[in-house]
């Protein structure tokens, strides 16, 4: 019996995502291999065996229209909050949609490895913590970022704390706060571990990594890993060299 025959939690995947990112505005929506990131990031977290749904967090601007639009053509859920408490926002989108445990993602991460996403939940699933991720002690590349949490505990941080930051950047909170939360971090295995290769979708420097990930990989195989992208970089190790000079925003 799996763990999702398991238990009754509803488990899913929260995706902020907005229009008006500071660097490379419209990103979400700008297409390679035929789909709009967002689109692939969706496809993507569709293969988590252990998720019971995708729910798009995005704002209540009007340029965010063509978000829900695209959620709405998608199938998938839609939530719409504040563009600056986006903690606020992803709680909203949890009540609104039942949620038990969160899996919160960002729109910048289109090359999200499913099976990693699947390892995250699975450890959450089966340890007595409160927070997995695999960012804590960064070992994969950037761009895979996954972390797992309660609903519950979501909604009492949104009750102690009123810190800009801490709004904007939805658990950092919990991690900010080992001695209240138990956290737990997944690091990479050898063959993964490349914790400084940028796969986020911030500039357009990245644009261009990304764009030439998806065109190479994607019309051969739609379900590519993080390991087959790995092999991409390692046969042309240029391919890393044209987004290493960005300056990676840490909390």
């Amino acid at each position: 019996m799996s763990l999702m025959d398991e238990t009754s939690l509803r488990i899913v995947a929260t995706i902020e995502a907005r229009m008006n990112s500071t660097r490379l505005p419209g990103k979400v929506l700008m297409e390679a291999a035929g789909k709009p990131f967002l689109a692939h990031m969706v496809e993507r977290l569709g293969r988590v065996r252990y998720l019971d749904g995708i729910v798009i967090a995005t704002t209540t601007n009007v340029a965010d229209n063509a978000i829900v639009a695209l959620a709405e053509e998608l199938g998938v859920g839609c939530h719409r909050g504040s563009e600056d408490d986006v903690l606020a926002r992803v709680l909203s989108a949890a009540k609104a949609h039942d949620v038990d445990v969160i899996v919160e993602t960002t729109g910048d991460c289109p090359l999200i490895d499913p099976n990693l996403v699947d390892l995250c939940i699975k450890s959450y699933l089966e340890s007595d913590v409160d927070y997995v991720s695999n960012v804590l002690d960064r070992t994969y590349p950037i761009g895979m970022d996954t972390q797992v949490f309660s609903t519950n505990v979501l909604d009492n941080i949104a009750k102690l704390t009123d810190d800009p930051d801490d709004r904007e950047h939805v658990s950092l909170y919990i991690y900010r706060n080992p001695e209240i939360f138990k956290l737990k971090n997944l690091p990479a295995p050898p063959e993964l571990s490349w914790p400084e290769l940028g796969l986020t979708l911030d500039t357009p420097d990245d644009l261009r990594v990304i764009s030439h990930v998806f065109e190479a990989l994607y019309p051969l195989d739609p379900c590519f890993d993080l390991a087959k992208v790995l092999e991409l970089f390692h046969r042309d190790p240029s391919l890393a060299e044209i987004n290493a000079h960005v300056h990676r925003k840490h909390i």
